[in-house]
C-alpha cells in the first residue's frame, strides 16, 4: 500500500548494513545500492491496484457499523481479479474491516462516518483476517420447521410448515431476546428445548422427584432465561413481530406460516432468507403467492423484509404491525417520519419489557393503533389489537420495510432510547450513506 519501506527492502537493507566496509567509495556504493532498492520497492508498492470506496453521511448525525455494499464483479473488474476471495477491505488507518460477499454479488462491509462526513475505505488484494459469524440462521425441523436466525443483538423466528399442518396459527414473526453475548445462540437454545433424552429422564424423575423433574425441565427451556436471552414473547394468531399483510377494507388477510424457504446468505454479517407462502384468493385474485426476502445484518436490531406478491393485479392497502398486549401500553405512531413502536410487557412477571419498532422507507399513509373487539380478541389469543403502518401496495413491485427490537435487560433500557433509536434508524433508511467507488 506504500506505507514506509517493504519487507523485502527491509531485507535487503539489513543484510548489507550487517557487513562492515572500510573504504569509503565502497560505503558510497553501498548507499547508492540501498537508496535504489528501496525506491524501486516502494515504487511497486504505489502501483499496486487499489479501489478506493468514499462513504458520505448527509445527515446531521454521525452513523457507525452501518452497512454499506458495492457490486464485487465491478471490483473484480477493476482489480483484475481471477480469485475474488483474495481481497482485504482497509479503513483511513489501514486497519481490515471485515467482509462478506453475498448472494446476489454485493461485496458488504459496516462503515462509521461522523455527522456530514466523509469516510475513505480502500479494497485491494490480499489476504483476508478471519472474521467472526455474526449473522446466521437455519431451519429446525426439529421443532416443528421454525425457521430462525439471529446476529450479535437479536433473534427471530417464522414459523413453518409442520406447524400448520397441526392446524396451530402461526401467522406472526416470532423473537427471542438476547444479552450478554455477541455469539451466536439458537443452536444451544433449539439443542436444549428439543432434547428429547433428557426430556424422558425428566418423566423418569417426575416419579420419585418432581422438584428435579421441574428443575431439568427449566434448565432445558428456552422460555426461561439461562444468561444469555429467551423466548418470553407471545404471538398467536397475530401479526406478531412485524409481519406484514394486505388489507381488504378494514380486514387483513393473515398470512400463515411459508410453505417454501431458501437461505441465501448465512453469514458471517448478512443472513438472507427468501421464504414463499401457500396461494391465497385477494379479491377476486386467484393463486396469488406471496413470498419474503428477510434480511438480517450485524449490528442491526431490524430485518430489512421485501414482500411481494405475484398474480396480484389491483393496488391494496398493505399494513405491517406489532400485535398489543397492553391496551395502554406505550406506544408512537409517526406516519411522518415513517416509524412506529410498542412497549410490549413480554410472557412473564420478571421478563423485562420488549421494545418493538417497525420503520418504513418509503412513504407511509396512516401510523395507526388499531384495537380488536371483545369477540376478536377471543380468536386472537386475548391479544388487544395491533400497532400498524399503512402503505400501498402496486402489483409487481416489492414493499421494503424494517421491523425488529429491543430488550431492557441489553442495553437499551427505556422507551425514550429506543425511540431515539427508532427515529434515527427512519432517518437513516430514508436518507442512506452515498457510497462512490473509484
Amino acid at each position: 500500500m506504500g506505507q514506509g519501506v517493504c519487507a523485502l527492502c527491509s531485507v535487503i537493507h539489513s543484510f548489507l548494513r550487517s557487513f562492515h566496509f572500510n573504504f569509503v567509495h565502497i560505503y558510497l556504493m553501498k548507499k547508492l545500492l540501498i537508496l535504489s532498492v528501496v525506491a524501486l520497492c516502494c515504487l511497486s508498492c504505489t502501483q499496486k491496484k487499489t479501489v478506493t470506496v468514499t462513504v458520505t453521511n448527509p445527515l446531521a448525525e454521525a452513523r457507525s457499523s452501518e452497512m454499506v455494499e458495492i457490486s464485487m464483479t465491478d471490483v473484480a473488474q477493476r482489480l483484475q481479479l481471477a480469485d475474488t476471495a483474495q481481497v482485504i477491505v482497509l479503513d483511513a488507518e489501514d486497519k481490515q474491516v471485515p467482509y462478506q460477499i453475498t448472494y446476489d454479488d454485493k461485496l458488504i462491509f459496516p462503515v462509521s462516518v461522523d455527522s456530514a462526513a466523509t469516510a475513505v475505505y480502500t479494497i485491494c488484494t490480499g489476504t483476508p483476517q478471519a472474521v467472526s459469524v455474526k449473522a446466521c440462521g437455519r431451519q429446525y425441523p426439529e421443532r416443528m420447521d421454525d425457521m430462525a436466525w439471529e446476529n450479535d443483538l437479536v433473534a427471530f423466528r417464522a414459523y413453518g410448515p409442520a406447524l400448520q399442518a397441526t392446524g396451530e396459527r402461526g401467522y406472526g414473526y416470532d423473537l427471542f431476546t438476547k444479552y450478554n453475548t455477541t455469539d451466536p445462540v439458537l443452536e444451544e437454545m433449539y439443542a436444549k428445548e428439543t432434547n428429547k433424552a433428557e426430556r424422558a429422564r425428566a418423566k423418569e424423575i417426575e416419579k420419585t422427584d418432581p422438584k428435579a423433574a421441574k428443575e431439568l425441565r427449566q434448565s432445558l427451556s428456552y422460555h426461561i432465561d439461562h444468561g444469555y436471552g429467551m423466548d418470553c414473547y407471545a404471538v398467536g394468531p397475530t401479526l406478531g413481530a412485524g409481519v406484514a399483510a394486505l388489507m381488504a377494507g378494514d380486514t387483513i388477510i393473515y398470512p400463515w406460516c411459508y410453505k417454501d424457504y431458501e437461505i441465501l446468505d448465512n453469514g458471517p454479517l448478512r443472513f438472507t432468507v427468501r421464504l414463499e407462502f401457500n396461494p391465497l384468493v385477494v379479491r377476486g385474485d386467484s393463486n396469488v403467492v406471496e413470498t419474503r426476502l428477510i434480511t438480517l445484518d450485524a449490528g442491526s436490531r431490524l430485518n430489512k423484509t421485501e414482500v411481494s406478491y405475484s398474480n396480484l393485479n389491483q393496488t391494496m392497502p398493505i399494513v405491517a404491525g406489532i400485535v398489543m398486549h397492553e391496551p395502554g401500553g406505550a406506544f408512537k405512531t409517526d406516519a411522518e417520519a415513517g416509524y412506529i413502536t410498542y412497549v410490549d410487557p413480554t410472557t412473564g412477571p420478571n421478563n423485562g419489557k420488549i421494545f418493538m419498532g417497525i420503520a418504513a422507507p418509503a412513504k407511509v399513509n396512516e401510523a395507526k393503533t388499531v384495537l380488536f373487539s371483545d369477540a376478536e380478541k377471543k380468536q386472537r389469543n386475548n391479544a388487544d389489537g395491533h400497532v400498524l403502518i399503512i402503505s400501498d401496495y402496486i402489483p409487481d413491485s416489492a414493499y421494503t420495510y424494517y421491523w425488529g427490537y429491543a430488550w431492557n435487560r441489553a442495553d437499551i433500557k427505556t422507551p425514550e432510547a429506543w425511540d431515539a433509536y427508532m427515529s434515527s434508524f427512519a432517518r437513516r433508511v430514508r436518507t442512506p450513506l452515498t457510497v462512490l467507488v473509484q
